[in-house]
C-alpha cells in the first residue's frame, strides 16, 4: 500500500510533529539513499514510529486500534501462536462470526497475514495500531500460559501419588513407573514442555529445593523464573522425564543422559535431558533442539561486510579448515549448520561426527559419538575419512588426538567444519599450539576462524537517544571507533558526511517487551600470509590479534557497536555479552 510522498507531506506538516525545514531536509536525505521520507524522520528522532504508524493509518483509512490496556480473549488470541505474533508484530483481538481482526505494526506484511488466513480459515480484517498496544497483547501469552498451568497445578498437584518409602530403602522401579504414568504428572509435564516452546526457551532448568521446585526457562540467553512447584510433585515429573528419555529411573546417585522428541503445531522439538544429583533431590536441564535448520542464513544470523566475504570465500574451497570458537551456547553449531546448509549439494559428500546431533539435515550422513562405549570423536573421524567424504564437521575439538585427525583431514583433500572453546579468535591458534598442533600444518590447513556471542535483538518496542560526549570517550577506551564509523560508511548505514558519533542514533528497549530473538556479533580472522609467519615464529595470541585487525578484522565488541550503531541491539546488550 504506497503512500505519495505529498500526501504524507501534507498530513505530517498539518499535524505541527514535524517542521517544513525538517521535512524537506529529511526527503533530499530519502532521495540520496533510496528509502522513505518517514523512515529517515523516525531514523533522525524527529518523528516517533508510532506517530508515523497514524500518519499512515490515517492516509491509508486503515482503522487503527489501541489495545493498551484491555484485557484479550485468549481463545482469538491464541488464533496466531506467540512465535509468530512476537516475530510479525501481530495478534488476533476481536472474532466476528467469519472474520477476525488482527492488529499489526506493518499491514504490508502479507506474508504472516496469508500465514494467519491459512491457518484459521476465516477472513482476516488488518487493522495498525502502536508499539505499546503489541507490547501488551504478547505480555498476555505469557499471563494466560500461566494462568494455564496454574489451574492444572490447582487440579492436579493435589492427585499427586506420593511413594510411602521405608527408611533406608529406595522406590523400587516398578513404583517409579506408576508415579511417572500418573495422570496429574503427564499433564504436568506436558504443559511445562509446550510453555517453554511457545515461549521460545531454548533451555528448561527444574531444581529441587528444601520446600519446592523451582521450573525457570532461558529465553534469549537469559535464565528467568517460570513458575515453582509443590515439593510432592518434584519426584513424579523426574520419574516422568527418564520415563520420556529412556533412562534409569531408580539410579539417583549418578549423572544421567538422555533424549527425547515431540511434536507441537508442526514442529518438531528434541529434548537433550540431563539430570544431576543435588542436595535436595535431582537437578533437570534440559535443551530443547529444533530440528529444521532451513531458513538460516550467514546475513541473517549476523554476518555482513568483509567477514561475509572471508567466510563466503572459505566455503568455496575444496580442502583447509573453518573453525568457529566461543563460549557454550554461543550459537557456534547453528553458524556451522548453516555454512554446511550453503555446501549441501547434490555433487558433495557431507558427512559430521557430533555430540549430540542438534539438528538433522537432508543428504548428510550424521554420526553421534558414544563415549560410554568408547566411540568418540578421534575415532568417529578415523572413520569419516574412509568413507570418501568431501566436507567433514566435527561438533568439537576436544584434545591433542581429534586435532591431529582434523588437520590431517584437511591436508588430505577436505574441507573440515569445527568448534573450540576460545575467548577470542587470535586464542584459538595457541590453543591448538598447546593440544600438540604443529605450527607448520596449521600454516597449511587454517582458513578462517570465527568467534562469536549471541546479544539480544531489539524488537520495535524502543526508544531513540544519542551518545554524549563523555559516553563517546569511554567506549574510545576499547573500541576502534574510528575504523567502526568506516565500515558504517562503507556498508551504507550512515551517511558519508557523518563524522560525528554523537550524530548516530542509538536505541533503548521499552519495557519487557524490548528484546526479542538474538543475533550473531563476531570476529573473523583470515589466516593471512603475515599471520602464517607469526604462528611458525610461536607468536602470542595478542601479537596474532593485533595483526589480523591491521588487515581490517573487527573485533566482537566493534561488530557489537556496528549492530547497534544499526539498531539491532543495544551498547549494554553488548558490553554485558563481552564481559562475561
Amino acid at each position: 500500500m504506497h503512500i505519495e510522498e505529498s500526501q504524507l507531506e501534507e498530513f505530517i506538516l498539518d499535524s505541527g510533529l514535524i517542521t517544513k525545514k525538517d521535512f524537506d531536509a529529511a526527503s533530499k536525505i530519502a532521495e540520496k539513499k533510496g528509502q522513505g521520507v518517514g523512515d529517515i524522520l523516525v531514523g533522525e528522532g524527529k518523528l516517533t514510529e508510532d506517530d508515523l504508524r497514524k500518519i499512515q493509518a490515517y492516509i491509508l483509512g486503515i482503522p487503527f486500534v489501541n489495545l493498551k490496556n484491555q484485557q484479550l480473549d485468549f481463545e482469538v488470541l491464541s488464533l496466531i501462536p506467540e512465535p509468530i505474533a512476537r516475530n510479525h508484530n501481530i495478534v488476533a483481538f476481536r472474532k466476528d462470526g467469519k472474520a477476525l481482526e488482527i492488529a499489526m505494526l506493518d499491514t504490508d506484511d502479507l506474508e504472516a497475514i496469508d500465514f494467519v488466513k491459512k491457518k484459521v480459515g476465516l477472513r482476516i480484517l488488518p487493522r495498525l495500531t502502536d508499539n505499546a498496544s503489541i507490547k501488551h497483547a504478547l505480555l498476555q501469552y505469557q499471563k494466560s500460559l500461566k494462568a494455564e498451568f496454574g489451574d492444572i497445578i490447582q487440579k492436579e498437584v493435589g492427585e499427586i501419588k506420593t511413594l510411602k518409602e521405608s527408611s533406608g530403602s529406595g522406590a523400587s522401579e516398578k513404583d517409579l513407573k506408576a508415579m511417572a504414568e500418573d495422570i496429574p504428572v503427564v499433564r504436568i509435564i506436558d504443559t511445562l514442555l509446550k510453555h517453554a516452546i511457545l515461549q521460545n526457551a531454548s533451555d528448561i532448568h527444574i531444581e529441587s529445593m528444601e520446600d519446592q521446585v523451582v521450573v525457570r526457562y532461558r529465553i534469549d540467553g537469559i535464565l528467568r523464573d517460570a513458575m515453582t512447584l509443590p515439593k510432592v510433585a518434584s519426584e513424579g515429573i523426574t520419574a516422568r522425564i527418564k520415563v520420556l528419555s529412556n533412562l534409569k529411573l531408580d539410579e539417583k546417585r549418578l549423572p544421567q543422559d538422555g533424549r527425547f522428541k515431540i511434536e507441537l503445531n508442526g514442529e518438531k522439538v528434541s529434548f537433550r535431558v540431563s539430570t544431576l544429583p543435588t542436595y535436595y533431590g535431582e537437578k533437570t536441564v534440559m535443551r530443547l533442539l529444533r530440528e529444521n535448520v532451513s531458513g538460516f542464513t550467514l546475513e541473517g544470523l549476523g554476518f555482513h561486510g568483509e567477514a561475509l566475504e572471508r567466510i563466503q570465500n572459505a566455503t568455496k574451497s575444496t580442502t583447509g579448515m573453518i573453525l568457529t570458537t566461543g563460549p557454550t551456547g554461543s550459537g557456534k553449531t547453528t553458524t556451522l549448520y548453516t555454512v554446511l546448509d550453503i555446501l549441501n549439494t547434490p555433487d558433495v559428500n557431507i558427512s559430521t561426527v557430533e555430540d549430540p546431533v542438534e539438528y538433522q539435515m537432508k543428504r548428510v550422513n550424521q554420526t553421534q559419538v558414544k563415549p560410554d562405549i568408547g566411540f568418540t570423536f578421534s575415532k568417529g573421524l578415523r572413520a569419516l575419512v574412509r568413507q570418501d567424504p568431501d566436507v567433514i564437521m566435527v561438533g568439537e575439538i576436544r584434545d591433542g588426538e581429534t586435532a591431529s585427525l582434523a588437520i590431517n583431514a584437511s591436508l588430505t583433500g577436505h574441507l573440515v567444519l569445527s568448534t573450540l572453546h576460545t575467548n577470542s579468535a587470535a586464542g584459538t591458534i595457541p590453543r591448538l599450539l598447546d593440544m600438540g598442533a604443529q605450527p607448520f600444518l596449521l600454516v597449511s590447513t587454517l582458513d578462517v576462524i570465527i568467534a562469536q556471542r549471541l546479544v539480544r535483538k531489539l524488537s520495535e518496542a524502543r526508544e531513540t537517544y544519542f551518545l554524549s560526549k563523555k559516553e563517546v570517550a569511554t567506549l574510545k577506551k576499547n573500541v576502534n571507533l574510528d575504523k567502526v564509523l568506516e565500515v558504517l560508511k562503507e556498508e551504507k548505514i550512515i551517511e558519508d558526511k557523518v563524522t560525528s558519533w554523537e550524530k548516530i542514533p542509538f536505541f533503548k528497549p521499552k519495557g519487557e517487551a524490548g528484546y526479542s530473538g538474538r543475533l550473531v556479533i563476531h570476529e573473523v580472522l583470515k589466516v593471512s600470509e603475515s599471520i602464517k609467519e607469526l604462528i611458525m615464529k610461536d607468536a602470542t595470541a595478542g601479537v596474532i590479534q593485533k595483526q589480523a585487525m591491521e588487515e581490517g578484522m573487527l573485533t566482537m565488541i566493534e561488530d557489537g557497536i556496528f549492530k547497534a550503531a544499526q539498531g539491532r541491539t543495544t551498547i549494554e546488550e553488548v558490553l554485558r555479552v563481552i564481559s562475561e
